[in-house]
């Protein structure tokens, strides 16, 4: 099975992904897991992801 994640932290499923089951899995060859961090694909120095606040206004 392969899995793509879309994240902003990939350094967050280092833990999970060596300290349970799902690390037999991946070991065996029974999982694929991609991580993408978004950032990488960020064209500003600041490597900014965040949109720009959509409808204006000070809200309720």
């Amino acid at each position: 099975m392969r899995i793509d994640v879309l994240t902003l932290f990939p350094a967050m499923f280092a833990g999970p992904m060596t300290e349970s089951m799902l690390w037999k899995a991946r070991d065996r060859g029974l999982l694929d897991l991609r991580l993408h961090d978004i950032r990488e694909h960020s064209t500003d120095k600041h490597r900014t992801v965040d949109d720009t606040p959509y409808g204006g206004g000070g809200g309720c």
